[in-house]
């Protein structure tokens, strides 16, 4: 037998995220038999396009899944408006669970899961928090919020909430895992979860062979916040100083200005630069020109919970990578398995570039090894899979439901 699941997700089915990190989850689970309803909370913009909206619509309805948007405010400014949200969207998941028989609330992070608590204290659903990271502390790492202010010590408080109340509790990390069962109101509590991390679809994201001359260097994905590009363009800048023949890509849906200014500050040559947007569906194709990836992400302690897309793209596209420790097992993944290269944190805040040159050459080598774009693919297959994830939520949901023991 398969499940009623209410699937709420703060973040729209027509975000570039949502895309990526949500649909590609709620269509595969739909497909493998589970009745699936998504409320999710889209932007005005996005909702106000009618061609985006109307395909999306098609794509659900023609997949089975009952797709329930509604619109995301940020108005009035901040945390006002997350409140509205959660209070209208609470009333509106209680309202859809009751609706389709919903056995089980499953919540995309802080937000959706304390909408997805309301659920379960009203219609007695069984709630899966998909924690996604430590949200608060996220707020804090990344500068929005201070420890002392009202709206993180109220999502401390939630988190605790969500962490105790919680019939399953999805982390992107192991190490996350590590990190909130050592709360101290944790301690005695045998929490039950699972670690599935970030996925890729395997179907969308696959090696091909693009024909291009020397060594392109990739970039995927957002530049501001947690992404510290001022490091990736010093690492472009060695790059281009070992190979003469290198180029960089950047695919980047914004912040083009911001790129180039941090290029040209290196001194790097904006001639052998390209950078350029690209919808979801093209991503694999620009992925497949390059040689190699590349992201350095900030090390704070709220990001041991983090997985980052990009990385399982990469590997899932059959290209070797540099990252950076101290962000959920992104080292631990690429030294196991042979990857790529992690150079370690530089306490939280940095990465040390002590042996970039060391890791440059390294990176050069592994991806004109004939053999490498079939290891990341492997290992992309053995822990970044889509279909790996949602059988393992499948798993999830079929143990709620009691229908395994």
């Amino acid at each position: 037998m398969t499940q009623s699941v209410l699937y709420i997700s703060y973040t729209g089915l027509l975000d570039p995220l949502g895309q990526s990190q949500v649909m590609q989850y709620v269509l595969a689970l739909g497909r493998s038999g589970h009745r699936m309803t998504v409320l999710s909370f889209e932007k005005p913009a996005a909702l106000a396009d009618r061609g985006r909206f109307a395909a999306m619509r098609a794509v659900c309805e023609a997949e089975g899944v009952d797709w329930r948007p509604r619109v995301w405010h940020n108005k009035p400014v901040g945390t006002l408006a997350t409140l509205y949200d959660v209070g209208a969207g609470s009333r509106q998941a209680i309202r859809i669970a009751r609706e389709v028989g919903a056995e089980i609330v499953h919540c995309r992070s802080y937000i959706a899961s304390l909408m997805g608590l309301a659920v379960k204290r009203t219609t007695g659903a069984r709630l899966i928090f998909d924690m996604r990271g430590f949200w608060p502390d996220e707020r804090v790492d990344g500068g929005i919020w201070s420890q002392s202010s009202a709206p993180y010590r109220v999502f401390k408080r939630v988190e605790r909430s969500l962490f105790l109340n919680a019939d399953h509790i999805v982390s992107l990390t192991k190490a996350g895992v590590r990190e909130f069962e050592a709360f101290d109101y944790m301690k005695g509590v045998t929490p039950k979860s699972t670690v599935i991390p970030t996925c890729t679809n395997l179907d969308l994201f696959r090696p091909e062979t693009a024909p291009r001359e020397g060594f392109t260097l990739g970039y995927v994905g957002s530049v501001g916040s947690w992404y510290l590009f001022d490091e990736v363009a010093k690492a472009v800048a060695q790059a281009f100083a070992l190979r003469p023949d290198a180029r960089f890509l950047v695919v980047t849906k914004g912040n083009h200005d911001l790129v180039y200014r941090a290029l040209d500050r290196t001194g790097v040559d904006l001639a052998r630069v390209e950078v350029r947007g690209a919808d979801f569906a093209e991503v694999a194709g620009q992925i497949a020109r390059m040689d190699a990836g590349l992201f350095f992400i900030r090390p704070a302690w709220s990001k041991r919970a983090s997985c980052p897309t990009r990385m399982g793209e990469f590997l899932a596209c059959g290209k070797p990578l540099v990252a950076n420790g101290g962000v959920g097992d992104v080292a631990q993944d690429i030294d196991e398995t042979g990857t790529g290269i992690a150079l370690p944190p530089l306490g939280t805040e940095t990465v040390d570039l002590g042996n970039l040159d060391a890791a440059l050459e390294a990176i050069f080598a592994m991806a004109a090894d004939p053999d490498m774009a079939a290891r990341c693919r492997a290992v992309a297959e053995e822990r970044f899979s889509l279909a790996t994830g949602v059988a393992a939520y499948s798993d999830i949901y079929a143990r709620l439901a009691g229908r395994l023991s």
